[in-house]
């Protein structure tokens, strides 16, 4: 059992992990992890129970989901300390202190980049996108919920990417960012915003044919995605 007076990092910029002075933390089985994970996307909010079954098993809850729900949370409890999850009625309340998340860190840091000079805003965003450890959540792919939740977050980290690379543009790191930016381009072909700073960065490097090419590539791409069924 966790000592209830130790600080943890809570981890779900990537499979979800808690460690508590370097130490990592056994959450037990997968139902308990995505509970947790359920619990920690909405931190000292009180979660109702029916919310967190949803999300658990979906539209085809087995009967007895309330009393596992109850199993996972006494399960946590004795991982994490019987003060940090509360519980409210017929609802829970995962308890955790500023910095404890690392979403809430990441949220923290993109807000001070974007308040900072361009040489800070790049450090910052930088700084915000060296949390991630691959896909948010990424161990937890048999859970109905998490699926939303993780898109949702990638969908945070591609939009603060982009921000990170106008930063580094602004501060004419053009060359640097074209080589980044044909990879992103290859995983995202879609993505408008990308393909359109790929462009600019080529452009403003002197590489104006390779720029026309890119601006090709993308009206191919995007005409292909439109006549799609």
């Amino acid at each position: 059992m966790a000592d209830e007076r130790a600080g943890f990092e809570f981890k779900l910029l990537g499979p979800l992990e808690v460690t508590s002075g370097g130490r990592a933390i056994s959450l037990g089985g997968q139902k308990q992890r995505a509970l947790l994970a359920l619990l920690l996307l909405r931190p000292n909010e009180v979660v109702p129970r029916d919310r967190l079954i949803d999300g658990l098993w979906g539209d085809s809850p087995p009967g007895s989901a309330a009393n596992a729900l109850q199993v996972a949370v006494h399960g946590l409890r004795k991982a994490l300390g019987s003060e940090r999850i509360e519980t409210q009625g017929t609802a829970y309340r995962i308890r955790v202190q500023p910095g404890e998340v690392d979403v809430q860190h990441f949220e923290r840091l993109v807000e001070e980049a974007r308040r900072a000079t361009s040489t800070r805003a790049a450090e910052g965003l930088r700084e915000a996108l060296a949390l991630w450890r691959g896909p948010a959540l990424a161990d937890l792919d048999h859970t109905p919920s998490i699926e939303t939740e993780r898109s949702r977050l990638d969908e945070r980290r591609l939009t603060v990417l982009e921000e990170r690379i106008e930063a580094d543009l602004a501060l004419g790191r053009h060359g640097e960012v074209a080589g980044e930016l044909d990879a992103f381009v290859m995983e995202h072909p879609y993505r408008e915003r990308l393909r359109h700073l790929l462009m600019l960065a080529l452009y403003r490097s002197g590489r104006q044919a390779e720029a026309l090419n890119a601006y090709q590539d993308a009206r191919r791409a995007l005409v292909g995605e439109l006549a799609r069924p």
